[in-house]
């Protein structure tokens, strides 16, 4: 019994080596790239885009509606109460929204590169570990922290942000965008 069991198990562990799954990390790591590899229809060639989704905001609205009104008397007697009824419904109170932004592209998030954006934003008092060159969840956490500041709130670095801190070339304002 106990070999037949242990047959199933790596039998088991055998086809489960084989299956395409991905495992959670990569397909963070690879959702974040897909977005940077998207761009809006508009974009010039050769750049990265990424994309920050707002969702809807739904409330439920609930309301005492009146259904009859009272009837009062000519002395000011009410000579039978209002009638009310509960309705309740669903409002968007805010749409969806996207809104793409530039970003670096893959090949410019080096370690060295990374390393300086961990120092610049240790500074600015958003990170708080080693400049290890990594992205890593601490520095997407800390990016997400210093620009949800300016209204973007997303862990995916933005070429403004970037050259805010100082990390990527100002465009000369007589290129073309």
């Amino acid at each position: 019994m106990t070999r037949r069991v242990s047959m199933i198990l790596m039998a088991s562990l055998s086809l489960a080596s084989c299956s395409d799954a991905v495992s959670p990390v990569a397909s963070v790591d690879s959702e974040l790239i897909r977005q940077t590899q998207t761009a809006p229809a508009t974009a010039p060639a050769g750049t990265c885009w990424g994309k920050q989704v707002t969702p809807a905001r739904v409330e439920t609205v609930t309301e005492q509606v009146i259904v009859q009104p009272p009837e009062v008397m000519a002395d000011g007697t009410v000579s039978s109460h209002a009638i009310y009824k509960t309705e309740t419904r669903t409002v968007i109170t805010r749409k969806r929204s996207e809104t793409w932004f530039e970003t670096l592209c893959k090949a410019d998030l080096t370690p060295e590169f990374i390393a300086s954006l961990q120092r610049a934003l240790t500074v600015r008092g958003q990170y708080h570990g080693l400049a290890n060159g990594r992205m890593d969840a601490r520095t997407r956490a800390a990016i997400r922290r210093y620009q949800k500041d300016n209204g973007m709130d997303t862990d995916i670095l933005t070429l403004k942000t970037a050259r805010v801190l100082g990390l990527a070339p100002v465009r000369d304002i007589r290129e073309k965008p």
